[in-house]
């Protein structure tokens, strides 16, 4: 399995919440980037899909570098990246267009590997 491209299973399992989902979503990305230009790599990517995912109605919502690990053991990232989809069926829909797939050669070009994990927001304490 691909420590860069996504699980074909998990990827379905995405697309069903999507029809159940209807709120907006807030992808956690965890990188690292490949040795000797990586981290190049990716910065283009992240300029090509910084106009996509605005024109899916998103926006990156942080991103930044990882300084340290204070707690666990989860690996050696370099950078995180917050981004939020108004919900499921505009993330899938930007993923599928051509120009993120022709995009999306640099992210992979770029990555060693990554964790991309789906969010949604948690009820307050206090809140129902």
């Amino acid at each position: 399995m691909s420590a860069v491209i996504p699980d074909p299973d998990k990827f379905k399992a995405f697309a069903a919440a999507a029809e159940q989902d209807e709120g907006p979503v807030v992808m956690l990305n965890l990188l690292k980037f490949k040795e000797g230009g990586g981290a190049q790599e990716y910065a283009t990517y992240a300029g090509l899909a910084r106009k996509m995912i605005e024109e899916a109605g998103g926006r990156v919502v942080y991103a930044g570098r990882v300084d340290q690990i204070l707690v666990g053991e989860t690996g050696d990232w370099d950078m995180i990246a917050l981004v939020e989809y108004p919900n499921r069926k505009a993330f899938l829909e930007m993923v599928s267009r051509p120009d993120y797939l022709q995009a999306s050669e640099h992210r992979e070009a770029g990555l060693e590997q990554t964790v991309l994990m789906a969010t949604t927001q948690a009820a307050r304490p206090g809140q129902a």
